[in-house]
């Protein structure tokens, strides 16, 4: 193995042993096409399934390998012709048999971090689906809490601002600018220390830097 390689598996073991502690479900994949198949058979025949937004989901193939899947059905908001149709997707994604998304920080103790701007994707992680399946590349994992909510701010915020065009400091600058922004997209900002109902979220550790 590279050093890399190394360093991700490393990494990978200390932090599921965290996440198991505080009864996530855990697995680790060396690829992303690795983790698209495992991911793919926790999902069996006749489940109603949705995502939240997701770099992570698409860059994958996460979001084609559900999207080819004739099995399933799928809630789409891509596919949604009017605001009110979204709305609707949003709602129903609550009680979806999986619901996917990545975390926009993990850290080595075994907590997610993550920040939303409208809060369906964290709403959708906190209640109502029955499984909740997250895939993150090792490039999200942070030591501590503080290193982790200082990533979401400063990498992963500044990132998506300016991949959905907001007008926003973090967009200009790289860095957060604890804004109130009309543009803003920091509005929810969700530690989940542990899983409940226990397995209820499954973490896929991918090593590979994916997403933001």
């Amino acid at each position: 193995m590279t050093p890399t390689e190394t360093y991700y598996e490393n990494l990978a073991n200390l932090t599921m042993k965290n996440l198991e502690k505080r009864h996530f479900q855990c697995h680790y994949c060396k690829t992303a096409q690795e983790a698209v198949a495992f991911a793919s058979e926790l999902v069996p025949a006749g489940s109603t399934v949705s995502f939240g937004g997701s770099m992570t989901f698409s860059d994958s193939g996460m979001a084609d390998a559900l999207k080819q899947r004739s099995d399933i059905t799928l809630l789409d908001r891509s596919q949604a012709g009017s605001p009110e149709e979204v709305k609707e997707i949003y709602h129903k994604s609550l009680n979806a048999d999986y619901y996917f998304m990545s975390s926009n920080a993990i850290t080595s103790e075994g907590e997610l971090v993550n920040i939303d701007g409208t809060g369906n994707r964290l709403a959708a992680l906190i209640y109502g689906p029955e499984h909740v399946i997250i895939l993150a590349g090792m490039n999200k994992v942070c030591p501590t809490l503080g290193d982790a909510i200082s990533r979401v701010k400063n990498v992963a915020s500044p990132k998506n601002a300016s991949r959905l065009n907001r007008n926003t400091p973090c967009a200009s600058t790289g860095l957060c600018g604890n804004c109130l922004s009309p543009d803003c997209i920091c509005s929810h900002t969700v530690i989940t220390r542990r899983s409940a109902p226990e397995k209820r979220i499954k973490v896929i550790l991918i090593g590979e830097s994916l997403g933001y």
